[in-house]
């Protein structure tokens, strides 16, 4: 369903439910320096793409969506796997789907 949105946007994007249930389209796996959307889907702790000092805030917006479905943008600086870093700009979404609700993430680097 998502295919067509992951494969021709511009933007990084990310849909989330859990640690365990998550994907991203290349762009976003490009972003953060991994191989490819596998390699990020390994990852364990995605919150560790963020920097220490942003990861609170993040998680504050991610339940603000996940809990109250409200729309949320914020801004933060993510780290790359060689150690780079980069402001982005995200916008998450509330996307519910089988009962859960998913928070599908466009980031853009500002």
């Amino acid at each position: 369903m998502l295919k067509p949105l992951f494969s021709k946007s511009s933007q990084g994007i990310v849909l989330y439910l859990d640690d365990e249930h998550k994907t991203c389209n290349e762009k976003y796996a490009k972003m953060l320096g991994y191989k490819n959307v596998k390699e990020w889907e390994k990852n364990e702790y995605p919150v560790d793409d963020i920097d220490p000092k942003d990861q609170d805030k993040a998680i504050k917006a991610f339940m603000r969506v996940s809990e109250k479905l409200e729309t949320t943008a914020a801004t933060g600086t993510m780290r790359k796997q060689n150690g780079g870093k980069f402001k982005a700009e995200v916008t998450m979404v509330p996307l519910p789907y089988k009962g859960e609700i998913f928070v599908l993430e466009f980031f853009s680097k500002v």
